[in-house]
């Protein structure tokens, strides 16, 4: 195993201490492993957490800031993040408006921030929660009951942060944060597999010349396994899952294509137009887009494919300035 570390014990404690050393406008509460907006949102607006395990930088704690998240909890590599951080998190935010939790389906983030809630409640704080379930490579996996929650993520963090930002209140921010969960859709592929620090060795096998079809976010397996094939294949075993499972024509849509960690941007930037072009061929209307990393898995060779069906107040709230580590527009 060859990475930039000191001990693969010390992995998210020390990547927490350059987060907040790069980033004037975040703080982090070292101990409970939480970024924050270093400047608190003003008082009467909803606020928004999200979090889960490290190495899928920049989410999450890329996305705190000035129009998307006001906390991210930070986990263990691959791990949730405690129903204790999660409180801290929620209740240190709350400016009276409520708090949104914005959770990936995975067993463990959801029983985590369903308890951070309760316990929330208890103190006095109206907590909400959408749940992102996105990935339509499987129903099940070894993390789910039900589908995995991938980069729809990114794009809900986005609307409904700008939502917030403008003082729309709880109700609202939930039903958006549900409309966006509902409308959008993910497929990945891997040509290696990860390395978790402590492990010390790929998560799972994958000769040379394969590749793996609707990979999850930690490494899990996918759909089938297949020889590599060239890129207008591979966007294709991409691109035609997600339009079955839904329609996209009819209505404006945000695309991002991901980098999964280690795919060269020229990569990325040759899939999204092989992707563009068979989306146009299918008559969806591509309105926004994201090409590069946003969420990632380590150091996974790959890449995934996210569609959201938009309206117009969507690509509104879309448009409307951000200002975070890995977002950053209108300002």
């Amino acid at each position: 195993m060859k990475k930039l570390i000191n001990s693969p014990d010390d992995v998210v404690r020390n990547a927490l201490k350059g987060v907040e050393a790069s980033d004037p406008e975040v703080r982090v509460d070292h101990d409970n492993r939480i970024v924050y907006r270093a400047q608190k949102k003003d008082q009467g607006k909803v606020a928004l957490i999200s979090g889960g395990g490290s190495g899928h930088e920049p989410m999450h704690g890329g996305y705190v800031g000035l129009g998307m998240l006001d906390a991210a909890c930070a986990g263990e590599v691959f791990t949730s993040p405690t129903p204790d951080q999660m409180l801290e998190a929620t209740t240190t935010v709350d400016g009276g408006a409520g708090v949104l939790h914005i959770v990936k389906n995975y067993t463990g983030d959801i029983m985590n921030f369903e308890m951070a809630a309760e316990m929330a409640s208890d103190a006095g704080v109206t907590v909400e929660t959408v749940i992102v379930a996105d990935d339509v490579a499987v129903q099940d996996s070894l993390y789910t009951a039900g589908r995995r929650g991938v980069g729809t993520t990114v794009l809900l963090e986005k609307v409904v942060g700008a939502a917030a930002e403008e003082g729309q209140d709880l109700a609202k921010v939930k039903e958006l944060a549900q409309r966006v969960a509902d409308n959008g859709r993910s497929m990945g592929m891997a040509l290696t597999s990860c390395t978790v620090p402590a492990a010390g060795k790929p998560t799972f096998d994958l000769p040379e010349d394969q590749m793996e079809i609707g990979i999850g976010i930690h490494g899990e397996p996918g759909r089938h396994r297949e020889p590599i094939a060239d890129a207008k294949s591979i966007a294709k075993q991409l691109v035609d899952p997600i339009l079955h499972d839904l329609d996209f024509t009819g209505a404006p849509v945000i695309a991002m294509l991901n980098g999964m960690g280690a795919t060269p941007l020229i990569e990325l930037y040759l899939m999204y137009g092989e992707v563009i072009e068979l989306l146009n061929e299918a008559g969806v209307r591509v309105e926004r887009n994201l090409v590069g990393n946003y969420i990632t898995s380590l150091d996974m060779a790959g890449c995934s494919l996210t569609l959201l069906r938009a309206d117009d107040e969507i690509i509104r709230l879309w448009d409307a300035p951000v200002r975070t580590a890995g977002l950053r527009w209108g300002l």
